[in-house]
């Protein structure tokens, strides 16, 4: 079996094997597998931090309203 190995290493052919390709298909997969779920909990996140920051800045907005007219806005 070695020496198959020594002539294909000498014959001067380049390039890869399927098998070393369908491994590294596989290692892209699991690292996808992986990184997808990640990347949806960060955008879950970003989207909580949005809301967040956004009642924050309303609540400033209404704070001062209510410091300058000293009255709750009415809803429209």
């Amino acid at each position: 079996m070695s020496e198959f190995f020594k002539r294909l290493k000498t014959s001067g052919n380049k390039g890869f094997t399927l098998v070393e390709l369908m491994i590294v298909v596989a290692i892209i997969g699991i690292l996808a597998a992986i990184a997808i779920p990640q990347f949806a909990k960060y955008r879950a996140r970003a989207y909580n931090s949005a809301a967040l920051s956004d009642m924050r800045n309303l609540t400033t907005d209404l704070e001062g309203y209510f410091a300058e007219w000293q009255e709750c806005p009415e809803n429209s």
